[in-house]
């Protein structure tokens, strides 16, 4: 099983970056699939999360507008889109992935990535 992250690095406040996690080895259509961060110092906080059939997204309230996440099961892959970035956003991204039904508790993830730094800075 791998979930591998790409798409981070060092931007201005107010621009933008797209995640991307390439999931293999286990059956993805089955998957909820979700975005956690974690910035320095701080717990791990659910950025989003979407469901197996891609139709339901949740999103904590502060990030809601400014974060978009979507699935694509032909490529087994999710995406966040990040736009309008504060350095409040800066952490490391992580994707996960866990069978139904929906929990926003980390511990109840099966699956995780390694990670992917987003830094948003002058």
């Amino acid at each position: 099983v791998q979930l591998v992250e790409s798409g981070g690095g060092l931007v201005q406040p107010g621009g933008s970056l797209r995640l991307s996690c390439a999931a293999s080895g286990f059956t993805f259509s089955r998957y909820i699939m979700s975005w956690y961060r974690q910035a320095p110092g701080k717990e791990r906080e659910l950025v989003a999360a979407i469901t197996s059939a891609g139709g339901i997204t949740n999103y904590a309230g502060s990030l809601k507008g400014r974060f978009t996440m979507s699935r694509d099961s032909a490529k087994n892959t999710v995406y966040l889109q990040m736009d309008s970035l504060k350095p409040e956003d800066t952490a490391v991204y992580y994707c996960a992935a866990r069978r139904a039904p929906y929990s926003p508790r980390s511990l109840e993830y099966d699956y995780w990535g390694q990670g992917t730094q987003v830094t948003v800075s002058t």
